[in-house]
């Protein structure tokens, strides 16, 4: 079982840089893709940016040259740094995270965007 537990949400002006982490405990033995989704009220959860073990990543469109995705394989951990926020970014971002062919998501944390 890995537990994958995000953190560094909050209140965040437009134009801010936060960086969540988003770290995995349990039993880990090879964590395959790591990834970020993010849920807005009344809207589907979506997907926001992936990063393969090899380090390839995808990103939706709306965040594209404003949002990095990258691990620490080391520490199980993969980071999502935010750059240029606006108040469309507003939503419960998840971490959700691959081993042997099961997915594992977090709780999510939650990121206002606004002044």
């Amino acid at each position: 079982q890995v537990q994958p537990v995000e953190s560094g949400g909050g209140l965040v002006p437009p134009g801010g840089s936060p960086r969540p982490p988003c770290a995995a405990f349990g039993t880990i033995f090879r964590i395959n893709a790591m990834g970020w989704y993010r849920q807005a009220p009344g809207k589907q959860r979506e997907l926001v940016a992936a990063i393969s073990t090899g380090g390839r990543t995808n990103y939706a469109d709306s965040v594209k040259g404003r949002f990095t995705i990258s691990r620490d394989n080391g520490k199980n951990t993969v980071y999502l740094q935010m750059n240029s926020l606006k108040p469309e970014d507003t939503a419960v971002y998840y971490c959700k995270l691959d081993q042997a062919g099961w997915q594992y998501w977090g709780q999510g944390t939650q990121v206002t965007v606004s002044s």
